[in-house]
């Protein structure tokens, strides 16, 4: 595996949490993907796993180098969730062409969150011919 490119992401948890009570479902759905709401809502406190998500989706922007805005938005990055716990990116049609023209054809991504913080870190890479997955 070849890295492309790192990016990090810190947020405080209240910030998410206003932004719920402040905005609602339009906050909700403009940056959120159903999966990413349905895991997170149904956790005792939502706001924990949102605010660890909404720092995904920055560390991957970063990793892009584009941050979010036209060329890669809010919902084109979406983090789910594997059988054993582990976050895996998904990434719409157009941030897949945006990896492949940086070089890239895969992102990592971990995930951390406490009380008040969340972070994330991801990683543009290249899989190599003989990686699977």
């Amino acid at each position: 595996m070849r890295l492309i490119h790192l990016g990090i992401d810190v947020v405080e948890t209240a910030r998410i949490r206003t932004s719920m009570e402040k905005f609602g479902e339009r906050f909700l759905k403009r940056v959120f993907g159903e999966g990413e709401l349905a895991y997170a809502m149904s956790m005792p406190k939502p706001e924990l796993h949102l605010a660890a998500r909404f720092a995904a989706k920055e560390a991957v922007s970063k990793a892009f180098g584009t941050g979010i805005g036209e060329q890669l938005g809010w919902r084109d990055v979406q983090v789910g969730r594997s059988a054993g716990g582990q976050p895996f990116v998904v990434l719409s049609e157009k941030a897949k062409a945006l990896a492949a023209r940086l070089g890239g054809d895969h992102v990592l991504v971990s995930l951390t969150h406490t009380e008040h913080y969340a972070a994330a870190q991801a990683a543009l890479v290249r899989r190599e011919e003989d990686e699977v997955g």
